[in-house]
């Protein structure tokens, strides 16, 4: 469909010199009329409270109106939301205190809103960072906060654990840990193995710093309470190893990409299996993605392409190295398309990235027909630029 030029924006360029950038009018994205054949997830960001007077590096300040009404524009797209996730700014901004009472306000909004579904993290970053735990310890940890999720009626992704990773001394303390845990839940959870790349402190997790080494634990532990595990979601950046991965799962489990970078093809699949989806890029993309997880119900393969694939150059650019900043730009998009009224983060972390970063955020956004009011993106853009220095 040719889209037609409806505004001129000055952008920076890597050269440092500003050219004239032609946005076009966004592409037409259709709610979805039914359900989808794959489940989907949406890790969601937190709306900050830009006028409260605590010091953003210290805590957390949320804007709890405008961070609900987002959870309901993903549920209106179709999109479970996966809550207090990393994208949430788990661990980067966001503690537990802040994280456990943002479950608790999402859970009861789901419970009001139909057809809506959350499922929360649950990990043990309550416990001072810096210190060497005991095994018992760590398990004490997940332990109180599955219970605190599961008091206010959620649902639980076992996320990793930087206290685990900093103090297991072998496979087996990791092993020990999942098998009590999972033997307590009250119902199947989803497992988060969350890559190096996105919290450098996860490094060598599951006792192995090779991935494929790393794997053979973590399908031993799967297969070992499969009844206890709805799937796993693994955030590697690599589509081989998911792959690799997904066909040696438990029968029965899922796998949810987590794979910012090629989820088009993981989740369109292959003859051998698909992958579900708990993708941080949904926040940003989800008229786009719903409009193709529509289509790929459907068998419109071509359509499916068409949505989804100018969307993987804009995901790829978001969650670049240093991966871990990507929170950013997904904020950014959020400011952009009147989500919020600001561009201002927990933890101040709108500072993450460049302008010249966000400059390219912003024409591979159009690029993909992902800016819904092109005069207001223009607007704050050039409200950005001008803080920048630009003119």
């Amino acid at each position: 469909m040719k889209r037609d030029a409806i505004q001129t924006i000055a952008l920076p360029l890597p050269s440092g010199k500003v050219e004239p950038y032609q946005v076009r009018e966004p592409k037409s994205f259709r709610k979805p009329a039914g359900p989808f054949t794959r489940t989907a997830f949406a890790a969601a960001h937190v709306v900050a409270d830009p006028l409260s007077g605590k010091e953003p590096w210290l805590e957390a300040a949320i804007d709890w109106d405008a961070t609900l009404a987002y959870r309901r524009h993903l549920w209106s797209w179709g999109f479970g939301v996966a809550e207090a996730m990393d994208t949430a700014q788990r661990g980067m901004g966001l503690d537990w205190n802040s994280s456990l009472l943002l479950i608790e306000k999402v859970v009861k909004e789901a419970k009001s809103t139909p057809g809506a579904s959350v499922a929360s993290g649950a990990g043990t970053d309550h416990l001072p960072a810096g210190k060497s735990y005991s095994i018992d310890e760590i398990i004490k940890a997940y332990e109180t906060q599955c219970a605190a999720i599961e008091k206010v009626g959620g649902r639980i992704i076992l996320m990793a654990s930087r206290a685990l990773a900093a103090s297991a001394r072998s496979p087996e303390d990791y092993a020990r840990v999942y098998d009590r845990i999972l033997s307590q839940v009250k119902e199947p959870v989803i497992i988060h193995w969350l890559g190096e790349m996105f919290d450098p402190a996860l490094e060598g997790y599951w006792g192995k710093r090779d991935h494929r080494a790393a794997m053979d634990v973590c399908l031993s532990v799967l297969d070992k309470n499969m009844e206890k595990v709805d799937g796993i979601k693994i955030s590697l950046l690599d589509k081989e190893k998911e792959i690799e991965m997904r066909r040696r799962l438990p029968k029965g489990l899922r796998m949810y990409t987590g794979d910012d970078f090629n989820f088009a093809e993981l989740i369109e699949g292959d003859a051998q299996g698909y992958s579900d989806a708990l993708l941080g890029i949904f926040d940003s993309i989800a008229p786009a993605a719903s409009h193709a997880l529509s289509a790929l119900a459907q068998n419109e393969k071509a359509e499916y392409h068409e949505a989804l694939a100018p969307t993987v150059p804009l995901s790829r650019h978001i969650f670049k190295t240093p991966t871990r900043f990507y929170k950013t730009g997904v904020v950014f998009m959020a400011w952009l398309n009147g989500h919020q009224d600001h561009f201002v983060m927990v933890g101040g972390q709108q500072s993450a990235r460049n302008v010249q970063h966000f400059a390219e955020l912003f024409r591979l956004a159009d690029a993909a027909g992902l800016l819904s009011e092109p005069p207001l993106a223009c607007a704050r853009m050039k409200q950005l630029l001008g803080m920048h220095g630009c003119s």
